[in-house]
């Protein structure tokens, strides 16, 4: 495994998300950042129902009040702490998360 770096924690709003495409390998993947406070979650831009990704709006992943990322292509809910799935067609089911390291406020993922 190895240590990524994605962005600065000025690139995301807070409280508020980023999107970001890496390559890892051969593969491209899509990323996304949740950010409150000083806590940022990493997750693939992938919805468990159909994946697709999850934003309509680049980079924006959270729902209006920003207490839960919101797959706007099927309005499911997840939880920001662990993306498990708890409202929508995949309940039940989480999202893919990568572990994050935010030193010397720059933020890093675990590949």
């Amino acid at each position: 495994m190895s240590n990524r770096r994605l962005c600065s924690m000025a690139d995301i709003p807070d409280p508020g998300s980023a999107g970001f495409a890496i390559k890892v390998g051969e593969r491209a993947m899509r990323l996304m950042v949740i950010r409150q406070g000083a806590t940022v979650h990493i997750y693939e831009n992938s919805c468990p129902h159909r994946r697709l990704p999850l934003d309509f709006k680049p980079g924006h992943f959270l729902d209006a009040e920003q207490k839960h990322i919101l797959c706007t292509n099927h309005i499911a809910l997840f939880q920001i702490d662990d993306g498990l799935c708890i409202d929508g067609p995949c309940r039940g089911a989480s999202l893919n998360k990568f572990s994050a390291t935010v030193l010397d406020d720059a933020v890093f993922v675990t590949l």
